[in-house]
C-alpha cells in the first residue's frame, strides 16, 4: 500500500474521531454524580472550591455562602501552547478548544438533602459563531471572517458582523465537571 495513502487514511480516521458532534466524550446530557460531603462545613467547601477554581484559572463571579452557590466568569478554552492550563480534559476537549473559539464556566451548588450535604457541578460550554463576509473570489478567502490582508491576519469585525456575532450553547463538559469535583474533594482531604 502506498505510504501517502496510509498517512491520508490515518489522518481521516483521527479527524472523524475528533470531530465535534452532538455530544462528544466530554459532553453528555446526563448530570454529573454530585460530590457527597456530610462532615464538611459550607464554609470549608466554598473555600476549597474558590481555591480550586482559582488554580484552574477561573475567575469567581459569584460566591454566596447563604445560598451555597459558586459561579465563575466564562473562560476561553485553552490552546495547545497554554500547557499550564487545565480546563481541557481529554483529547476531544483539547481538539475542540483548538479548532473553535469556545468558552466554559463553572456553576457549583451546595445542597442538603435528608441530613446529607452534596455539591453539584455544571460546566456549560458555548461556541462563538461569526457571520461571514461577502467573498468575491477565491483569492479573497482570507477576508471571509475579518478585514485581514493576505499577509497579516487580524480579527477586525465589521459592524454587521459584530451585530450578528453570537455564543451558541453546545452542552455541558461532563469531564471538566468531574475533574472540578475531584479536585475539591482532594483539597478538602488535605485540609483535614
Amino acid at each position: 500500500m502506498n505510504k501517502f495513502r496510509i498517512i491520508y487514511e490515518t489522518l481521516v480516521m483521527m479527524t472523524l474521531m475528533l470531530a465535534p458532534g452532538c455530544a462528544g466524550p466530554g459532553q453528555a446530557s446526563r448530570p454529573v454524580e454530585p460530590l457527597r460531603l456530610d462532615d464538611v462545613s459550607r464554609e470549608d467547601i466554598l473555600q476549597a472550591a474558590e481555591t480550586t477554581l482559582g488554580e484552574m484559572h477561573f475567575v469567581i463571579e459569584k460566591l454566596d455562602l447563604d445560598q451555597g452557590i459558586v459561579r465563575t466568569q466564562p473562560l476561553r478554552g485553552a490552546q495547545a501552547f497554554e500547557f499550564w492550563r487545565s480546563d481541557n480534559v481529554g483529547l476531544h476537549s483539547a481538539a475542540e478548544a483548538n479548532l473553535h473559539t469556545i468558552r466554559r464556566w463553572v456553576e457549583l451548588r451546595i445542597r442538603e438533602e435528608q441530613g446529607r450535604r452534596y455539591v453539584d457541578c455544571n460546566v456549560p460550554v458555548q461556541r462563538l459563531s461569526l457571520p461571514e463576509n461577502e467573498v468575491a473570489s477565491i483569492s479573497q478567502a482570507y477576508r471571509m471572517h475579518s478585514a485581514s490582508t493576505a499577509t497579516v491576519q487580524r480579527l477586525q469585525l465589521t459592524p454587521q458582523q459584530r451585530q450578528g456575532m453570537a455564543w451558541i450553547d453546545v452542552g455541558q463538559d461532563r469531564a471538566l465537571s468531574e475533574r472540578v469535583l475531584k479536585n475539591i474533594a482532594k483539597r478538602l482531604q488535605r485540609m483535614d
